[in-house]
């Protein structure tokens, strides 16, 4: 007998060996069985040799009569619907609606008896209601709409930052350094969406376009909606290198015209992005957070040391370059303030013995390390002639090192120069210090040089903060693009903090960000006015004391509507 399902090809098979007893190859083979899984089954039978190959035969009555068709009312009801052109689930819907639940597979069933084809593909305008993506408008500013309205925002705290904005004409500079623009995204209103990004401080690898329907942010940008993220990425591809510079110089004068106060010693460090492609042209660079060298682009990055704001940035610097991106700097300050900087603080990868010449030769004062060596530690003088010191600038562990300070030759280097010897400063060996300051104390110049570790927690602060390492993030941007919008946000941020006062005047970003820029608000739209209200808050004491409560600028991108700010 030809076994007609699964079960009966297993009954013969058992049947032909245990009852025939055909040998257990020849069956396997027979019922088309690898003689592997065969020996199994046998196994299980063996296990179990109750068990049921057939069926008990079932009374009509135990069956039961077969549920009837659909009634024809419904069948006519969804033929109908279907020369209406709706889907199956349009169908299923509406028949959901009038309390009669039909499921779309149920509804597909009916119209396939009838001999109704599927339809085709529709675009989404052709399809009704549904849940979905809800589609964002397309960034254009002729779309700008300042009717009157009132609506809630979750980035009320941006507002904080467009008196400044505002005051140093950020549309016009934008338009001076030459930034690319259109008629639907001018290149103020480009630059203001991604800054805000980075204004808010979220972590773009993850939550960078996670607010794009609010409307406040829109506004702060001067647009209809938030240009999509591929446009973002496109622009900061299209600005041309040049631009950069002139963006830079151009903020630089501005937020000195704002008040922001310029200090006469800085702090130079390199900063490595990390890379992860496979772009071969891509140097590898030494990374302090991975201890090692790997692809990645280089920044060099200059902090003003009194007010704690990056002041100058610049990426995609090459390694047979690096070294002379300090006079770089040099020349960027005194074309800017017509001055050199007094000082320089910075450790001994930045540059190279003939440049610290150069800088000694134009009167420059710097505090920099000397890359330590076992010759060099083995000339260091007797025990006897080290003295102990007390810092009482700095709050660390530990403040009473032990020096031997003396003066040396370097190649490269016309003169002598200072060496001090640093040790109990927390290292296993000895920390050697270079300047060219001579006469200078020796506690002021390793209390200098030891708050010199601020700037490493300020390019922290820029790295964690405002996101300078999310290459790979869901707005990728060009390097140059993102350092300077780090430039500005963190003048905007320094500019902000310092108006309130008190601690907030050298405090970090995300401490200011979560005391008062990460706060909803409601904004109202007037003919004349933009008015946006803060809830009760615990620090709108502080915005109260510093004067916002008085702002009443006109804003330009806002078609020449006042700012009005209110505190609950």
């Amino acid at each position: 007998m030809e076994p007609t399902n699964a079960t009966h090809r297993q009954y013969e098979a058992l049947r032909a060996y245990f009852i025939d007893k055909v040998p257990s190859k020849v069956a396997a083979e027979r019922f088309g069985y690898t003689p592997g899984s065969f020996r199994v089954l046998c196994h299980h039978f063996r296990a179990d040799p109750g068990r049921e190959f057939f069926l008990p035969e079932r009374s009509r009555a135990a069956v039961g009569e077969r549920p009837a068709r659909k009634s024809s009312r419904l069948r006519e009801r969804v033929i109908a619907l279907r020369k209406q052109n709706l889907s199956v689930y349009d169908i299923a819907a509406v028949l959901a609606a009038e309390e009669q639940a039909l499921s779309p597979p149920a509804v597909w069933a009916i119209l396939s008896e009838e001999g109704f084809a599927r339809l085709p593909r529709r675009a989404d305008e052709e399809r009704g209601a549904r849940i979905g993506v809800t589609p964002a408008a397309v960034a254009d500013v002729r779309a700008f709409d300042l009717a009157p309205r009132e609506f809630r925002t979750d980035v009320g705290g941006l507002f904080l930052f467009v008196p400044m904005l505002a005051g140093v004409g950020f549309d016009a500079m934008m338009k001076r350094a030459g930034l690319p623009a259109s008629r639907m995204v001018p290149a103020g209103a480009a630059m203001r969406s991604l800054l805000a990004l980075k204004l808010t401080g979220a972590a773009r690898t993850s939550h960078g376009m996670a607010q794009v329907f609010d409307e406040g942010l829109a506004l702060f940008a001067g647009l209809n909606a938030i240009p999509k993220r591929s446009f973002l990425t496109e622009y900061s591809c299209r600005i041309r290198p040049a631009c950069y510079h002139k963006l830079m110089t151009a903020w630089f004068d501005a937020v000195g015209a704002l008040g922001l106060q310029r200090g006469v010693s800085f702090h130079l460090d390199f900063h490595t992005i990390p890379f992860h492609g496979e772009d071969a042209l891509v140097e590898k660079h030494y990374v302090s957070k991975r201890s090692r060298r790997q692809k990645g682009v280089l920044a060099f990055l200059a902090q003003d040391a009194e007010q704690q704001v990056f002041c100058y940035a610049n990426a995609g610097i090459a390694k047979a370059d690096q070294a002379n991106e300090v006079l770089r700097f040099v020349e960027f300050w005194q074309a800017r303030t017509g001055a050199l900087p007094e000082e320089l603080v910075f450790d001994s990868k930045l540059t190279t013995y003939a440049n610290l010449d150069a800088l000694n030769q134009m009167g420059i004062r710097f505090i920099t390390l000397r890359r330590r060596s076992a010759g060099l530690l083995a000339e260091l003088g007797p025990a006897s002639a080290w003295r102990r010191i007390e810092l009482k600038g700095v709050h660390r562990a530990y403040r009473t090192p032990k020096i031997l300070d003396q003066r040396i030759t370097l190649t490269d280097y016309t003169g002598p120069i200072r060496q001090i010897a640093v040790t109990d400063l927390g290292h296993e060996e000895p920390t050697l210090v270079l300047t060219n300051q001579l006469r200078r104390g020796a506690t002021g110049l390793i209390d200098t040089y030891a708050r010199r570790m601020l700037i490493e927690n300020s390019i922290s602060d820029g790295v964690d903060f405002f996101h300078m390492d999310a290459l790979s993030s869901v707005v990728a941007m060009k390097v140059n693009c993102d350092l300077q919008l780090t430039l500005i946000g963190s003048s905007l941020y320094r500019l902000l903090g310092a108006r309130i006062g008190g601690a907030y005047t050298t405090a970090e970003s995300r401490h200011i960000y979560r005391d008062f820029i990460d706060a909803s608000a409601r904004v109202a739209i007037t003919p004349n006015t933009v008015e946006v209200r803060f809830g009760k808050r615990a620090h709108n004491p502080y915005l109260l004391d510093a004067g916002f409560a008085e702002t009443d600028i006109p804003v330009p991108w806002w078609q020449g509507r006042t700012l009005k700010l209110t505190f609950g």
